[in-house]
């Protein structure tokens, strides 16, 4: 594959807002001049865009500011016209119910400020798990020339000598603290250690997972997952961009030139070869959707299966992404891809460039970091998509982050309604549950929870934690964060609220887990199955109005990404009408 750039130059789309002498060019250049803008900058050059996602109630975004600044520099270095604007921004430690009930909305205000504005091309500036799927769709609709901006992860956390993951370490003491083998004090005390410098989670949790994948599918600069927020390489990185965007408007080179399915394949066994978040199947399949990639969950299981996790990052491994970047970063697990025959070397990137031609001379600078492929944490790693008679739609399993003794288990299920039926049973020693059992939860999908809400990582009951048991199989149509670790099945579709079989499963049945033979079984017949579902009727709350109502009416099962059934495809960067 080759890219062919745009003769040069040619009319821009910012031209019908300021390129002329009528009344209405007028009128678009002379409020713009209000800030201050000298008349030379309407003379013809891009026109580009800095969406931000900039917040104080998005911690990971916060320093995002100083990055737009640097886009700016490069931007204006290379004789274009940088404009900054605001969409909304999902924070994931902060919105309630989760931020994944707002992914798609803040993807409809990326789309329509794309297109109703005049811009020539786009840089994305992401940091927190949904910011960067949410822009990357919205980008995806519009078609504009576009790249993508990280914020970088957070410093590495210490306390008491070891290493403090994102997330991977809050549930690790919380459970410690339930196991009566951390105190309350020592819990609070970490608590300082957790976020210790701006960015996102330094773990390979959904936010770097998504940085290596807008990476992987070539839409970033490469380079530009791993580098930390407060590293000056990451400012620099930034600037870089701002260079780029420009030559990628007089190029003509958009989304979808890069966003091919070879990318999206690519991306796959990335994420397989990192040990990334099980959210990444959610916001790749979204993605494909809206550039009109046909990509589904079984893909995920094919291109994915036989890659070994090599990147020894919690929540799989030891080490946090500081070390990642250390030891050389993305570009060596891509070109460790490509020296494996798993990649398609030929994929075009946001640099004009092949994406091997990016990665060629990259070079592991620590190979307990970036491990050698007979030193892997699995062999298989990837994402497995399990199907059967208990998620006919398929659900997903991390198996670098499962306890390979749980991969092939049959146990009694212990079901839970919804997260406060959950809330309410599990620290009750009543409860009749032990470390054989398979806990179940309900109700916590797109339409059940709403939003699909990370929380199928189900704390275990305090009772088994005395124990000394660290991990039971777990089964929902939740999320989990992608900073935690488990035998956590995931994404159940058809999911509990639609009516799925899920819906039906009783506290007693018994449920086969096979992960080697893809197997999610409950041990019922079809005629006992046929009739529960039939007797089935939903429990949960729809909601009357809003965007709650909006979301329930239209949003599609996690098996496809969990899109509004509306946007799905490109609609394209055609300008509106003016009505001055």
């Amino acid at each position: 594959m080759s890219f062919k750039p745009a003769n040069w130059p040619r009319k821009l789309r910012s031209a019908e807002w300021f390129g002329g002498t009528s009344r209405d060019h007028i009128y678009h250049r002379s409020w713009m001049k209000n800030q201050g803008l000298p008349d030379d900058l309407f003379d013809g050059r891009p026109v580009i865009g800095i969406c931000n996602t900039w917040s104080q109630l998005t911690p990971c975004n916060a320093h995002l500011r100083d990055l737009a600044e640097r886009v700016k520099h490069g931007i204006y270095e290379a004789g274009g016209f940088p404009l900054e604007f605001p969409v909304f921004s999902t924070g994931e430690s902060t919105l309630r119910p989760t931020a994944m009930m707002f992914r798609n909305l803040a993807s409809m205000d990326v789309e329509e400020a794309l297109r109703g504005t005049p811009l020539d091309g786009v840089v994305l500036l992401v940091g927190c798990d949904k910011t960067t799927p949410s822009l990357l769709m919205g980008a995806a609709s519009v078609d504009l020339p576009s790249i993508v901006v990280t914020g970088g992860p957070m410093l590495n956390g210490w306390f008491q000598g070891e290493r403090v993951g994102s997330g991977t370490h809050l549930w690790k003491f919380s459970e410690a603290v339930k196991a009566g083998e951390m105190t309350q004090e020592e819990f609070l005390e970490a608590e300082a250690a957790m976020s210790r410098s701006p960015g996102s989670c330094n773990t390979m949790g959904t936010a770097s997972t998504m940085a290596s994948m807008a990476e992987a599918l070539g839409m970033a600069l490469s380079g530009n997952a791993a580098i930390p927020a407060v590293d000056s390489r990451r400012r620099v990185m930034a600037h870089l961009s701002g260079r780029r965007i420009v030559q990628m408007v007089k190029d003509d080179l958009k989304p979808s030139d890069i966003l091919t399915r070879q990318a999206f394949e690519n991306a796959i066994r990335t994420n397989g070869a990192i040990g990334g978040s099980t959210n990444a199947v959610i916001h790749l399949l979204a993605i494909a959707g809206r550039v009109g990639v046909d990509l589904s969950l079984e893909d995920w299981d094919r291109f994915g299966r036989d890659v070994p996790t090599v990147v020894n990052l919690m929540p799989s491994g030891k080490y946090l992404m500081e070390e990642f970047f250390y030891a050389g970063g993305l570009p060596v697990v891509i070109k460790r891809l490509g020296e494996a025959g798993m990649l398609n070397k030929d994929a075009i990137t946001v640099a004009g460039e092949t994406v091997w031609d990016q990665v060629k001379n990259a070079r592991n600078w620590n190979e307990d970091v970036i491990l050698p492929v007979e030193k892997a944490l699995t062999q298989q790693g990837g994402i497995a998509v399990l199907k059967g008679n208990l998620a006919p739609h398929g659900a997903v399993l991390k198996p670098s982050a499962a306890s390979p003794h749980l991969l092939q288990h049959r146990g009694r299920a212990v079901v839970f309604e919804d997260i406060d039926d959950y809330k309410a049973r599990i620290e009750d020693d009543a409860l009749d549950i032990d470390e054989t059992c398979i806990m179940v939860l309900k109700n916590c999908g797109p339409k059940g929870y709403p939003g699909m809400s990370e929380v199928g990582n189900m704390g275990l009951p305090p009772k088994v934690l005395k124990k000394g048991i660290t991990d039971m199989v777990r089964i929902s149509d939740a999320r989990m964060s992608g900073t935690a670790y488990g035998t956590v099945v995931l994404h159940t579709s058809p999911e509990a609220a639609a009516g799925g079989p899920l819906a039906v499963v009783r506290t007693g049945d018994m449920i086969e887990l096979d992960v080697p033979n893809r197997k999610l079984h409950l041990e019922i017949s079809e005629e006992d199955l046929a009739r529960r579902l039939d007797e089935w009727t939903p429990s949960h709350h729809v909601p009357d109005s809003g965007y709650a109502r909006l979301f329930h009416d239209h949003v599609q099962g996690a098996d496809t990404g969990a899109d509004f059934d509306f946007l799905k495809g490109c609609r394209g960067s055609a300008v509106p009408k003016d009505s001055h």
